[in-house]
């Protein structure tokens, strides 16, 4: 299904979804399932995490983003066990070849608690510092906290039972990135600081804190998400399409380039590894695609290993192979059909 010719962001007050009444999570589970199927994006506030989280958040990653290069890439991406760590420009391409103009800090679930099995789910790897570590995390969690209380209110909006993804977000493969943007006076109009992509995760919690995120409409025009105060942005990615059967579609986006220095905290909210994602028996299709069952986990670490550098080249030395099934970047969404086009 086409995304309708939308020209702005719907804004949602969530603060409903944790109200004793039924009734009230449902009102407001049918404004989230009215974005989702028309826009793909909203911005939420009420959404119950504090200032203090926010601010210690943007405060760590903008004094590790400080450091110099050298000290940066002690704590590399490619030297993890769970892709966790630091990604320096460059490291990332999407389909159509284009490369970013950004930073990053990757941050996983941090599972500890058996030895690892999954390439996704493993002991993050933290820099030197104990404050960015307690900091990073406190959000982490609180913001997955809200991805469940929203995995919720998306249930509802199907018109399932409220608890359908509880069993399936246990120890999710949900990643929460810190990216830096850095200060470009004289920005290239024609080169993005992300290009455009759909995620691939079940949605995405992001905190920004600068504009330049646009959304592709029905029409094919590009539209910004402004910046408001107090709320996420938040949209539908790849595995919510599947599980939603084409209800929910996830939504082409990239982020332009502008001239001052823009950080952005999306947390990817992810199933299990081991989930199988498919439509949720049930659910009728909304429109004439027909979707393959996929792995979770497989999923993700087909589409990330296609992506970042340091895992494209154990691709090529044969070191490292792709899942079985593994399907190629954009592979659903709008991002699928500007590839395929």
């Amino acid at each position: 299904m086409a995304h309708t010719h939308f020209t702005s962001i719907p804004l949602i007050d969530v603060a409903g979804l944790y109200a004793e009444s039924l009734a009230e999570r449902q009102r407001v589970a049918d404004e989230l399932g009215r974005a989702a199927r028309e826009v793909g994006f909203l911005q939420i506030t009420g959404h119950g995490i504090s200032r203090d989280l926010r601010e210690g958040l943007i405060h760590q990653a903008r004094s590790f983003f400080a450091r110099p290069l050298d000290e940066k890439m002690r704590f590399y991406i490619g030297q993890s066990s769970n892709h966790s760590g630091y990604v320096p420009e460059g490291e990332e391409q999407f389909a159509g070849g284009s490369k970013d103009l950004k930073e990053a800090y990757d941050v996983n679930y941090d599972y500890t608690e058996a030895p690892q099995v999954y390439p996704l789910l493993g002991p993050t790897q933290w820099p030197d510092s104990a404050d960015f570590k307690r900091e990073v995390s406190a959000y982490y969690r609180a913001a997955l906290a809200l991805g469940d209380t929203l995995f919720r209110g998306f249930a509802l909006a199907l018109g399932l039972a409220e608890d359908t993804f509880a069993g399936i977000t246990r120890q999710p493969t949900s990643q929460l990135r810190m990216i830096h943007y850095p200060l470009d006076p004289d920005p290239v109009a024609d080169r993005p600081g992300i290009g455009a992509h759909t995620d691939y995760e079940c949605f995405t919690i992001l905190l920004p804190t600068a504009e330049g995120l646009q959304v592709l409409n029905g029409d094919g025009q590009w539209i910004d998400v402004p910046l408001v105060e107090d709320a996420f942005v938040i949209n539908i990615g790849d595995m919510l399409e599947v599980l939603s059967n084409g209800h929910f579609v996830a939504t082409s986006h990239r982020v332009r380039k502008v001239s001052e220095e823009r950080f952005a905290f999306p947390l990817f909210c992810a199933c299990d590894y081991p989930t199988r994602i498919a439509p949720i028996a049930g659910l009728p299709p909304r429109g004439e695609r027909v979707y393959e069952p996929v792995s979770c986990g497989d999923h993700l670490f087909a589409q990330t290993a296609q992506t970042f550098r340091y895992l494209r080249e154990r691709l090529e030395d044969g070191s490292l192979q792709l899942p079985d099934g593994a399907a190629g970047l954009s592979s659903f969404g709008q991002g699928r059909r500007e590839v395929t086009a």
